[in-house]
């Protein structure tokens, strides 16, 4: 169909071979051709810069035999090497959408001979924000395209993008929607009720002994729990590293590189790591945190059981996590099996739907406030400033009845002049005072009094 020339959307489940399917047929099709300075003949989307360089070595391998150049947009890495490719020209341009925004913002770059538009990872795209950054993107490429939309899910928001950027488009889809590889063998793991941090780790030790892991990645929902899950792992002797959206670019590169080498038994990292990274052999996904967004459970344990090969992904929850394992078994439509370990104390989930942090009721948060004694009692309502003498109020301007009957504020230590006077503080559980007219702040101007004149 890519031959064809057609619109193409496609989704899939992940692990089945998207990249190919639009890397090999744009191969045939750009052979003929050549590219010219600042304007590549095709472009590539990206979500994440992983992926976008995970493309860019899968084009180089399947064009081995192939004159085709091409450049990587990336950021985190020198603009002005990534330049001097496109200065050269090239057939192809992978790119993640805010690099290659910025390139275009600073008139390096033409898209006006771009001929092939692929969206891949639509999903994830829109889980990041990136979705008004495409939109622009498609809006200022050459009219006159095929425009390929490949995503892992399909939701109503991924389906009315995809009525936008394609016309007539010829929809393949090749597994039912939201739905894990059935090579992928899964596992809940629930630990008992209140249990910490710590015995999570715990927890996730005694469940990596008690499997025959090759190389494993952990998932985490929150970068700093990246890092003390790392730190942690590495104190108890394990071979692990660390890979999350905060660190350096050149860091993480270099982190995935050693990883797939095999160098690094063990990757703790966040959902940077969640899509699209093929890792040859995967054995074990663990699920430290239970991703609170139901289509991320499938894109981590994608990781494991690609092409057809076998894997394992186990999972940890505690039972305040009821709602969110309620929500990903309704994705994927069966029940996660259940299971124990030695010396990890287990229980059942809470699917009331109650969070894991206990809210401050009304009374506990007024008891707070009021549970005060003593000198500067919070509880107390303190006594209202007393009024100032009489003949201070006589001074005052008879024309306004507040002026007069309502304390004035006493002028504060080391002030000098009357316009540094503040107004007198109301205490909590003190009534406030009715506003009349324009209440306690009238301008002294308004209050003098203004001879007429007999002709106005």
């Amino acid at each position: 169909m890519v031959l064809m020339g057609r619109d193409i959307l496609g989704c899939a489940q992940t692990g089945t071979g998207k990249t190919a399917s639009f890397t090999l047929p744009m191969i045939e099709i750009l052979a003929a051709g050549r590219a010219k300075s600042r304007m590549p003949r095709s472009l590539i989307l990206e979500p994440t810069r992983e992926l976008a360089t995970q493309v860019a070595e899968n084009f180089e391998t399947y064009g081995k035999y192939h004159r085709l150049s091409k450049a990587l947009f990336i950021g985190g890495e020198s603009m002005a090497e990534q330049l001097k490719v496109l200065e050269r020209g090239a057939d192809v341009l992978i790119a993640t959408p805010g690099r290659l925004l910025d390139v275009f913002d600073r008139g390096h770059l033409l898209l006006t001979d771009t001929k092939i538009l692929v969206i891949d990872e639509a999903d994830r795209m829109l889980d990041m924000g990136f979705i008004p950054d495409v939109e622009r993107i498609v809006s200022i490429v050459s009219r006159m395209r095929q425009t390929l939309f490949f995503s892992a899910t399909m939701p109503p928001a991924i389906r009315k993008l995809a009525d936008a950027f394609l016309h007539n488009p010829k929809e393949i889809t090749v597994s039912p929607q939201s739905t894990p590889s059935e090579t992928v063998v899964q596992g809940l793991l629930i630990c008992e009720g209140g249990a910490t941090q710590k015995e999570k780790r715990d927890g996730l030790r005694h469940l990596i002994e008690s499997e025959d892991v090759g190389n494993a990645l952990i998932f985490c929902n929150r970068k700093r729990e990246v890092g003390v899950v790392c730190r942690s792992l590495l104190r108890h002797g394990y071979d692990v590293a660390m890979l999350h959206g905060d660190m350096a670019q050149s860091s993480r590169t270099e982190v995935l590189e050693r990883f797939k080498r095999g160098e690094i038994r063990m990757l703790v990292c966040s959902d940077v790591a969640a899509r699209g990274i093929d890792i040859a052999g995967m054995s074990h996904v663990f699920n430290f945190d239970v991703p609170t967004a139901a289509e991320d459970y499938i894109h981590r344990i994608g990781r494991t059981g690609r092409a057809g090969k076998s894997g394992r992904a186990l999972t940890i929850a505690t039972p305040e996590d009821g709602k969110y394992v309620a929500g990903i078994e309704r994705l994927i439509g069966k029940e996660i099996p259940r299971i124990t370990v030695a010396d990890v104390e287990t229980a059942e989930l809470d699917m009331s739907g109650g969070k894991s942090r206990r809210r401050k009721s009304d009374s506990d948060r007024r008891g707070r406030r009021t549970g005060r004694s003593g000198n500067g009692s919070r509880g107390q309502p303190q006594q209202a400033p007393r009024h100032q003498p009489a003949a201070a109020a006589e001074a005052q301007p008879q024309t306004h009845p507040k002026a007069i009957s309502d304390p004035q504020p006493k002028q504060s230590s080391g002030a000098s002049g009357d316009g540094n006077r503040r107004a007198p503080r109301r205490e909590r559980g003190q009534p406030e005072a009715p506003v009349v007219g324009m209440g306690d702040h009238v301008p002294a101007f308004m209050m003098r009094e203004v001879k007429l004149d007999k002709k106005s």
